[in-house]
């Protein structure tokens, strides 16, 4: 059985770590490093994102965004890693 690597060693190895709230949600703090793509604009900029394969570690306020993202990630063909609530960090 394989363990897979917990969120701060994905981002450690390279992994895109994305906040999924919103843009002033985002300016009053987030990680270190993480870029900002609310969960509402997903659908149409996750281009942006990479190609299919991209690792990414997701994370929002409370887990909902959060999950939502992973998933619309996911059937994108993204390797997603759901952190939920910013504060589980």
């Amino acid at each position: 059985m394989h363990r897979r690597p917990d969120h701060r060693q994905l981002v450690a190895q390279g992994a895109l770590l994305l906040d999924v709230r919103s843009p002033a949600e985002f300016d009053e703090g987030h990680l270190p490093n993480a870029r900002n793509l609310p969960v509402s604009d997903l659908p149409r900029r996750v281009h942006e994102l990479g190609e299919p394969g991209q690792k990414v570690v997701v994370y929002c306020r409370s887990g909902g965004r959060s999950a939502t993202a992973a998933a619309l990630l996911s059937s994108y063909g993204f390797d997603c890693c759901d952190v939920g609530p910013i504060s589980a960090w």
